[in-house]
């Protein structure tokens, strides 16, 4: 196993369980890869996903090993689920569906049905796809042309987008930013991620926006744990260098601390990565010239603040909307640059969980979507920092500079460096009509027999509850072929 992220760790678990000896290689000192959590001064950081969705996923998986969520953490629903400013108005989302309602109903016209109606198509996106494609292996023709899929396409609206789509159903800008702004999360935009993830709506409203208490970093000590339970070795500070390929089987892994005999490989590493440069080229399913036709999804400028005072205006989750977002897309996908008036998130999990900061502190976790493969320096970021600063400043209503105790930024040449990520990307392959489902780099390699893939890039998507899926088609790929 490559990489000890949340789907290397997934995978390591369901494929040990399964009777299969599994040494997993980890390129830092610490796991959970993109989930990893970093402490300072009594602050404890989750450095990547922040949002716990789609509760029943995790269910899922537990239940596999004959165990609970609630053996590993205490599930909290957030209420509200989350905060968003606008330039004139702050509006709470509620864990409360008719909360939401009245709130639309005062957005505009009739916007109570609208929601109601919107989320009805959600649902029914979402549940046809958990219970019909979610879980399965979708390389080759016969999975693209399925009757099913076929018959089910109106239903998904495959061929429409999500700005088409939310025209039908609302007319304020307002109302659309809401529901909207969850599609950052899959690293694209209103206008080239497909209807079908309008799904997210109604796992934002219907299922709701929970937080396992203790952060995130939650689910990365669980994954390990049972890992490790089951059998795996977990080394880590052990980098891949290379895999050796013969007869077109990985025979060897060779690593920074040695070599190491296979007879099956997974790599839950950055996948452009995992091709580009520990195979040569004529193993590479998809070589050099294959992501450079794609859309990358954003790289993130991400700071990590430790306060010695609490913002009061702060819920735990905050999306900031102040600006004209249709820039801020315009400058991560059509002219790449470092936005001039962001967008952005800010997580405050200290409302909640006494455990990440120390008393009368507070953590926040900011992350701005920005362009990958732009020029990244030490320079750069101290004067965006400054910028994000001030505007943090204006939105809140408080001072933040002179309260400032523990701070880092992590961005596009971190993600580089730590995670080998393909020209910065924080999470990957945006979720454009031709990057979904069967049209994602596939579990297996074509080239070489017994390499398998994970993680953020292969079907279902991107997302800790995507990438814990996609570890389970993979365990079940290899146990159908290589017995379990």
């Amino acid at each position: 196993m490559i990489g000890a992220g949340v789907g290397g760790l997934a995978a390591a678990a369901l494929l040990a369980k399964s009777g299969h000896q599994v040494t997993v290689l980890e390129k830092t000192s610490s796991p959970g890869g993109r989930a990893r959590v970093w402490e300072k001064d009594g602050f404890v950081f989750d450095m990547g996903p922040s949002w716990y969705l789609m509760p029943e996923i995790f269910e899922h998986f537990f239940e596999i090993f004959g165990r609970k969520v609630e053996d590993f953490y205490k599930l909290i629903r957030l209420n509200p689920s989350y905060r968003i400013f606008f330039p004139d108005d702050v509006i709470d989302i509620s864990a409360d569906l008719e909360e939401n309602k009245t709130l639309f109903g005062r957005l505009e016209k009739d916007g109570a049905r609208k929601l109601e109606e919107y989320l009805k198509q959600a649902q029914i996106k979402y549940e046809y796809l958990l219970e019909g494609l979610m879980y399965k292996d979708l390389a080759g023709l016969r999975a693209m042309f399925s009757p099913k899929l076929i018959a089910a396409g109106w239903k998904l609206s495959i061929l429409s987008n999500m700005e088409k789509l939310m025209s039908k159903y609302f007319s304020t800008e307002r109302a659309r930013k809401i529901l909207q702004y969850s599609i950052v999360f899959l690293g694209g935009n209103p206008k080239n991620t497909p209807a079908l993830y309008s799904m997210i709506s109604h796992i934002d409203f219907n299922l709701g926006v929970w937080y396992p208490y203790g952060g995130l970093g939650k689910i990365v000590e669980a994954t390990q744990e049972l890992a490790v339970k089951y059998g795996a070795d977990i080394r880590f500070e052990t980098e891949v260098t290379r895999l050796v390929v013969e007869d077109k089987e990985v025979t060897r892994v060779i690593t920074t601390k040695g070599e190491f005999e296979a007879d099956i490989v997974v790599s839950n590493a950055d996948y452009p990565h995992s091709e580009m440069d520990l195979l040569d080229r004529e193993f590479q399913t998809y070589p050099k010239s294959y992501w450079e036709k794609k859309t990358i999804a954003p790289s993130a400028f991400v700071l990590y603040l430790g306060l010695n005072k609490k913002i009061e205006s702060l819920t735990h989750h905050n999306v900031i909307l102040d600006y004209d977002w249709v820039r801020h897309f315009e400058q991560i996908f059509e002219e790449p640059s470092w936005p001039d008036e962001p967008a952005y998130y800010l997580c405050c999990p200290s409302k909640m969980d006494d455990t990440v900061a120390p008393p009368d502190c507070e953590n926040i976790f900011v992350t701005i979507p920005i362009s990958p493969g732009i020029e990244d320096s030490p320079e750069i970021r101290e004067a965006y920092f400054d910028k994000i600063i001030k505007h943090m400043e204006k939105v809140t209503g408080t001072t933040i500079s002179d309260s400032i105790i523990v701070k880092r930024i992590f961005s596009l040449n971190d993600f580089s460096q730590d995670y080998n990520a393909y020209k910065g990307t924080a999470v990957g392959l945006t979720h454009t009509f031709s990057q979904s489902a069967f049209f994602r780099p596939r579990h297996r390699s074509k080239r070489v027999k017994n390499l398998f893939y994970t993680g953020q890039y292969t079907h279902p998507g991107i997302g800790v509850p995507m990438v814990l899926i996609a570890s389970e088609i993979v365990a079940n790929l290899i146990n159908k072929e290589y017995g379990s």
